[in-house]
């Protein structure tokens, strides 16, 4: 029998014969607390599922998936079944099924550490234990036998016995509770991987959402060593804001009862939409001082998860082909959310700076794919939740809205769900109802939009007459595949103070290689002209070489903070595209970064300044252009106001670009309080800030770290330390951060991310050389024998990146060639790190020919 990777075939097959009526999960969670560790395998909990069935055709075969270590009993309409026969650690096979069935499982599940099933965390502040469930895309069979896929929707009831003093939360609400046993109320037919269970003596807050006649009773929850730090009432504020929106919007109440929020630790993922019950990684509770740009981010998930409610959960996709039938909306809706009804109203400007940076990286990877992708296995699917299903589904929906109009969207959106609420739903679903109600056709959008990869160039042309008046602008087009932009261009002129202020504006929809904007001629002569202005479609922004010499100099006077985040990410695409050398967007940085308003932005443009440095700087002046850089960021830290976000986040930036002797004795005295910055409160977050860079340069010890984690015990601080650790400039210490995520399963999921990220500094990459060739080496190894998360943190994280030539080019390619049955995710992963190694190069020669 096939093992645990679901192929589409399978899944459409059992889908056409099978139909589910209800699951009953009885989970015993008793033995999360025992104190002993098993002498012989994993941890392990009892779970016992009753799964009612029809099949449409009586005595065929099928199957029940379960990833468990064992099953005590299984029994199909009444009758036992040997569970070593059909039980082979993922499957169960169902022979001679009836026109109605029973399946009951008995099984032993394991407790999690990578964050995938049950997962179990101890926190080390106080020895408590907390469990949650994370599924997406097929892990609910790790915590209980069920027909693991999407469209095969079902009522679900939970029932959960937990230790003493626990509390426990499920997607419905508790009905009853006898003894440490509670019962929760039957769900809406929803699929597998949105079902949750969370339990623990977790800090629980309480408020009630009311709109007419609908209550939604809403929690918040966290661990109680993160209770004094939970700003639960800011967190009510944007999940009220949201409902409000989304009624007003959806015109469809919200269907699933209550709404809990859980924020756990050593989540994989930022957060997770199952109804009633969403969970969201602990970070988002913040330690210390944050800028508004991580309250944004916060936010901005919160709707997110919640415009999933609709977009997922009510209305899912049949397989994960259409993955963007959800994440492309509730990407969008965050954003949309933000700016129409929370404090957040330049969010427009952190998804054109941000979100779309990811858009453009992964759509221009070997690896980039239609949003509408071909998923032809769980394994694909897991590696799908990528910067093209999302933040470029994002962009391109925001192009849609200005296709058809936003009044028609959301029409469009009403009748969906009201058409096919509780049920699954294709492309062809989506796009009736909008062409229904826009009159467009939505078939050739969708060709070019949907089931075509890649990412266009837009290029003005400019032509003014003697007396400096444009005779014709002109956009150019390249790319693959040509597709129709819904665009504004604006004229922008340098006034006598310095800024650069739009004075003329024009729609127009472009089409083929070149398009002329009528309109615009006439104009006065532009000092820049800005192809999408406004961010209205998904394309790379590129200038003419006026427009070039005006940003060199006047960037930072740009006045409108949204032109100004498409100017810089245009900046940045030419630097990554090898079309503007590193060192020139540096000079621009270091010239017009301290006047960036945005601090969001501004953020994204010191990580830029890092890699600019790092990967796409020539070798020879790579500790020069960091010297130069740490100069910079110390400078701007003097000059921002005191107690700022900017100068937090000027802080922040020096510390991890601190180069010379003399930025990390001050560092050490910001630390032990010899030296002070006007209003910049070194708090514990800043101080682990601080310490990675002192220690990946050796000038703290294993000692200093171990006196800071006694200052800050915790579950985060101990992350932290572990981060630190395995950036110490010593190979003996590079050994054992390998052996420990490589040769070791011991470490949690958050634990093997933080050695990784510990290890891989960019200042030492000579330490780090030993280790390309044995990456080759265990590569299929780790891929088989870890869960697919952790391989993914192996893979991705320990690619030798730092080791910048072409003999590793050709390393990765010499692997490629000689595993081409190597697994096809395994095969991306290594493809995606082997482009990314190729750009820096390109870059890098850029950087060199430039004198």
């Amino acid at each position: 029998m096939p093992g645990e990777n679901l192929s589409r075939d399978e899944a459409r097959e059992r889908a056409e014969l099978l139909s589910v009526d209800g699951y009953e999960v009885v989970l015993d969670l008793r033995s999360a607390v025992d104190e002993a560790e098993p002498a012989d395998g994993p941890r392990t909990f009892r779970s016992v599922t009753t799964v009612r069935f029809r099949a449409t055709t009586p005595g065929a075969s099928s199957f029940a998936d379960l990833i468990a270590p064992s099953v005590n009993a299984v029994t199909l309409n009444g009758k036992p079944l040997d569970g070593a026969a059909v039980f082979d650690g993922t499957r169960i096979a169902l022979d001679g099924l009836a026109a109605e069935n029973v399946l009951v499982v008995d099984a032993n599940c394991a407790y999690s550490r990578t964050g995938e099933g049950m997962h179990r965390f101890v926190d080390p502040q106080d020895g408590e234990v907390y469990l949650y469930t994370q599924y997406e895309p097929a892990d609910a069979r790790r915590v209980y036998a069920n027909f693991e896929q999407p469209d095969l929707k079902a009522p679900y009831r939970f029932e959960v016995t937990a230790p003493e003093g626990w509390q426990v939360w499920s997607n419905g609400v508790e009905e009853s509770r006898e003894g440490l046993t509670r019962r929760f109320a039957e769900t809406a037919p929803i699929s597998t991987y949105i079902t949750c269970v969370v339990a623990g003596p977790y800090h629980y807050v309480t408020d009630t959402y009311t709109r007419g006649d609908l209550t939604i009773p809403l929690g918040a929850m966290c661990r109680k060593g993160l209770a004094e730090h939970f700003d639960a009432d800011d967190v009510f504020l944007v999940t009220k804001q949201g409902f409000d929106l989304f009624h007003e919007l959806f015109d469809y109440p919200y269907p699933f009862g209550k709404y809990d929020q859980a924020f756990v630790p050593e989540y994989n993922l930022g957060a997770m939409e199952n109804p009633g019950m969403v969970t969201f990684r602990e970070e988002y509770i913040f330690r210390g001082k944050v800028t508004q740009a991580s309250y944004e981010r916060r936010a901005n998930v919160i709707l997110h998860e919640m415009a999933h409610m609709w977009f997922g959960d009510l209305v899912t996709m049949k397989w994960w082909d259409d993955l963007w039938l959800k994440e492309s909306f509730a990407d969008f809706m965050g954003s949309f959310g933000l700016v129409e009804a929370t404090r957040f109203d330049q969010a427009w400007v952190t998804f054109a700076n941000s979100r779309k940076a990811w858009a453009y990286r992964a759509d221009q990877l070997p690896s980039t794919h239609p949003i509408t992708a071909d998923i032809r296995d769980l394994e694909d699917a897991k590696l799908n939740f990528d910067g093209i299903t999302y933040a470029k589904g994002a962009a391109v929906l925001k192009q849609l809205v200005a296709y058809v109009g936003r009044e028609a969207f959301l029409e469009g959106a009403r009748r969906y769900f009201a058409a096919h609420a509780y049920g699954n739903t294709t492309l062809d679903d989506l796009l009736s109802v909008l062409g229904e109600v826009s009159g467009r056709d939505m078939a050739e959008w969708s060709r070019a939009w949907l089931q075509t990869a890649g990412v266009n160039a837009l290029t003005p042309v400019l032509t003014c007459d003697a007396g400096g008046r444009v005779t014709e602008l002109a956009v150019l087009q390249e790319g693959d595949e040509l597709r129709p932009h819904r665009v504004a261009v604006g004229l922008y002129r340098l006034e006598t103070d310095g800024t650069l202020v739009r004075y003329a504006r024009a729609e127009a929809d472009v089409a083929g290689t070149r398009t002329v904007v009528a309109e615009l001629a006439g104009s006065e002569r532009p000092d820049l002209v800005l192809v999408n202005d406004e961010d209205l479609t998904y394309c790379k922004i590129r200038f003419d070489e006026a427009s070039l010499a005006t940003l060199r100099s006047h960037l930072g006077g740009l006045t409108d903070p949204l032109a100004r985040a498409l100017c810089w990410s245009a900046l940045w695409n030419l630097t990554r595209d090898a079309l503007m050398p590193a060192r020139d967007f540096l000079a621009l940085l270091l010239a017009h970064a301290g006047r960036e308003t945005d601090v969001g932005v501004l953020q994204m443009l010191h990580v830029q300044a890092s890699g600019a440095v790092n990967r796409y700087t020539t070798p020879e002046l790579r500790e020069q252009r960091g010297r130069e850089l740490a100069a910079g960021a110390l400078r701007e830290l003097r000059l921002a106001e005191p107690g700022s976000e900017h100068q937090l986040t000027w802080a922040r930036f020096f510390a991890s670009s601190a180069a010379t002797e003399g930025d990390h004795q001050l560092l050490l005295g910001l630390l032990d309080g010899s030296a002070r910055i006007d209003g910049l409160e070194v708090d514990q977050e800043l101080r682990w800030d601080f310490l990675l860079p002192l220690t990946a340069h050796g000038s703290v010890d294993e000692a200093v770290l171990a006196a800071e984690l006694v200052r800050d015990d915790t579950a985060s601080g101990k992350q932290h330390q572990v981060r630190c650790l395995a950036a110490r400039p010593s190979a003996a210490v590079k050994d054992q951060a390998w052996a420990a995520t490589v040769e070791s399963d011991a470490l949690s999921n958050a634990l093997v991310e933080a050695t990784i990220s510990g290890m891989q500094q960019a200042s030492q990459r000579d330490l780090l050389a030993a280790y390309a060739d044995r990456y080759f080496e265990v590569l299929e190894r780790v891929w088989a024998d870890r869960s697919i998360q952790i391989g993914i943190h192996v893979v991705r994280g320990l690619y030798p990146s730092l080791q910048d030539s072409p003999a590793t080019v050709a390393a990765t390619d010499a692997w490629l060639t000689a595993h081409p049955d190597a697994a096809p995710a395994l095969r991306r992963l290594v493809l995606e790190s082997r482009d990314d190694l190729a750009r820096a190069l390109r870059a890098q020669a850029c950087d060199a020919a430039a004198g």
